[in-house]
């Protein structure tokens, strides 16, 4: 069975430095847990995400992303800082899926922006967006300001290094155990 991991990044634009990041990430990650990777942006959806009140008024290509990205194994999330926060549009996608699609799913979080200032996005609007959805949030949140950039890619040994902390945080979830675990309770 492959498994897959799912990045989407929460930028129209491209090239983009999210977009970068979550391409780094998926592909360490991938490479690690032996899993199929891919990469989605709010391009990807096209003009029907702006104005789907519902899942189903999105376009056939969108709502076939949507469900790439929901029966992913893991995901990787990021968005960009625009005023403290995650990006409009990309909210409105999350507002689209059903409060239990993301049940138990392991997500890193990240983000990227201009400076430090706004580093505390990933704690203070990533990581209680996908508490409601109970999902799994990695521990490790990935946080890239522009410096940690070389020619819009991860360049960063810092950034490097937290990265794959916060991927190796899969393995709980990813890692093939060699025999079930078995418990026995004594009476």
């Amino acid at each position: 069975m492959t498994r897959t991991i799912i990045g989407l990044s929460g930028n129209l634009d491209r090239p983009s430095k999210t977009r970068a990041l979550v391409q780094t990430a998926v592909a360490t990650a991938a490479s690690r847990f032996e899993a199929v990777g891919a990469v989605f942006d709010l391009a990807d959806f096209g003009p029907s995400l702006g104005t789907a009140r519902r899942v189903g008024d999105l376009a056939p290509t969108a709502r076939s992303a949507l469900d790439v990205i929901l029966s992913a194994d893991a995901l990787i999330v990021a968005s960009p800082v625009y005023k403290g926060s995650y990006t409009g549009l990309f909210k409105h996608l999350v507002d689209l899926i059903d409060p239990q699609a993301l049940q138990g799913k392991p997500v890193l979080l990240a983000a990227t922006g201009g400076g430090d200032r706004h580093a505390l996005v990933i704690e203070h609007q990533l990581r209680p967006l996908f508490g409601f959805f109970e999902a799994q949030t990695l521990p490790t949140g990935v946080y890239a300001a522009d410096r940690d950039f070389t020619d819009g890619q991860p360049a960063s040994a810092v950034l490097g290094d937290r990265l794959a902390r916060a991927v190796d945080q899969f393995s709980p979830f990813l890692t093939r155990r060699a025999q079930p675990e078995v418990f026995v309770l004594s009476a």
